[in-house]
């Protein structure tokens, strides 16, 4: 089973903070079919570098629990909406899930997943254009080894110059 992580440490500031300052400001994002990977997440206005986009939803749930829920769909077993939030809990976006859900994958991400005080926002990292697909690098962390054939099945497609080949996070 996978899910996405957040790079980064959880960080120690209210949750409200990181939120959209302007909810009702406007749609800033639409789903539609991706080049990369099947549904994916646009722009439909400029987001500037640093701007909280969304929030990463669904239901919080134990570990057991998303054991039991796995996989989402039997036919595509590594494809999950999981959200990795400690060693205790994940978010299943296919349930009770956002936009979010469907943000894709890539080596060279616009975005990142910031988690605050157990919630995640997918916030940009650079200035992104109308139209332009948002990504964050998911960084699965599988324990077993990163055989080829494992990377095979976390294939990337994300096309970048400094595409890893595998949406699995480098070894450390």
């Amino acid at each position: 089973m996978t899910q996405a992580r957040s790079p980064r440490a959880p960080a120690r500031r209210n949750a409200a903070a990181a939120a959209p300052a302007s909810p009702a400001a406007g749609r800033r994002i639409q789903v539609r079919r991706s080049g990369v990977h099947g549904k994916g997440v646009y722009a439909v206005a400029p987001i500037a570098e640093g701007e909280t986009i969304i929030e990463y939803k669904g239901d919080v749930i134990t570990w057991p629990e998303a054991l039991r829920r796995h996989p989402h769909d039997p036919d595509n077993p590594n494809h999950t909406f999981y959200f990795h939030i400690d060693d205790k809990h994940v978010i299943d976006g296919k349930y009770n899930g956002n936009s979010s859900r469907w943000i894709n994958h890539a080596c060279e991400p616009n975005c990142e997943a910031e988690e605050v005080d157990g919630r995640v926002f997918i916030k940009a990292l650079r200035d992104i254009a109308t139209g332009e697909e948002l990504f964050f690098d998911y960084g699965l962390v599988i324990d077993a080894r990163y055989t080829p054939k494992l990377k095979q099945e976390y294939a990337c497609y994300c096309g970048s110059k400094k595409c890893r080949g595998t949406m699995l996070a480098p070894k450390r």
